[in-house]
């Protein structure tokens, strides 16, 4: 089995395990809050993605990228964009279903994997949308051609990143602990590490690697912003360890 499909599988097992607020769905409040513009999307832990980033998807096509949950895509579903979600897992897949039939909107839901060609034609969608979740798969430089692909000349591509650093360090203590780039498939140790403690397959990715290769894909960056973890000594010190990115197809 391939290691994405393994990971599906280990995240729909969180579901029931674990209360990890990725997969929490928008609270009704927080929907109505997303209808009348407040800000509350997010890509990672803390940060509020500024509102300007995607306060003009009414009308708009939308791809979730692995952005299941019932979250991102029940904000831009508040704002009228036309969501389509993919999604490894089926878990993450039945809360966006969930979400949008408590709040009555379409969304169609697709099983994929973002590692895999995307099944959409060229130029098929005005934004996509890709919270923090490639840190799940080894290469993200054909993500983001894929990502450029489908979306049409001037569309909007938001992401959430993981900057790498975190993957050094012990989560607990915040003492250094691994060499990097932190990577199972080419460390058999690292690999049993993560199995013992339920993890999914990880992978650190470079700033060079999450920014560089939006640029390799042709695409033009336009903000960035910065976040941490949600808890642990990286959150105690504010050391950022996370970068929100909008970039445009030009």
């Amino acid at each position: 089995m391939k290691y994405t499909q393994q990971n599906g599988e280990i995240i729909n097992s969180w579901k029931d395990k674990y209360g990890l607020s990725w997969m929490e769905p928008i609270s009704h409040e927080d929907y109505l809050k997303a209808a009348n513009r407040e800000e509350v999307l997010t890509l990672t832990p803390l940060r509020k993605v500024t509102f300007s980033w995607y306060g003009n998807c009414a009308g708009k096509k939308v791809l979730g990228l692995a952005a299941g949950g019932g979250q991102q895509m029940a904000v831009l579903s508040a704002l009228g964009a036309e969501c389509t979600l993919l999604d490894i897992s089926e878990q993450q897949l039945l809360s966006d279903r969930l979400v949008s039939e408590r709040e009555n909107y379409p969304i169609t839901l697709i099983k994929g994997d973002m590692a895999e060609p995307l099944p959409f034609e060229d130029a098929s969608f005005d934004f996509v949308v890709n919270p923090i979740s490639n840190h799940y798969i080894e290469n993200v430089y054909p993500v983001f051609e894929e990502i450029y692909r489908v979306l049409k000349p001037g569309g909007v591509f938001l992401a959430g990143l993981d900057a790498g650093i975190y993957w050094a360090f012990d989560g607990d203590t915040g003492t250094l602990r691994h060499r990097l780039p932190f990577n199972p498939l080419q460390d058999e140790q690292l690999l049993q590490e993560l199995l013992d403690e339920d993890m999914a397959f990880i992978f650190s990715h470079t700033p060079e690697e999450q920014i560089g290769g939006q640029l390799k894909a042709g695409f033009i960056l336009k903000d960035l912003l910065e976040d941490t973890n949600s808890s642990g000594p990286f959150f105690d010190y504010n050391v950022p360890t996370m970068i929100l990115t909008r970039a445009v197809k030009e």
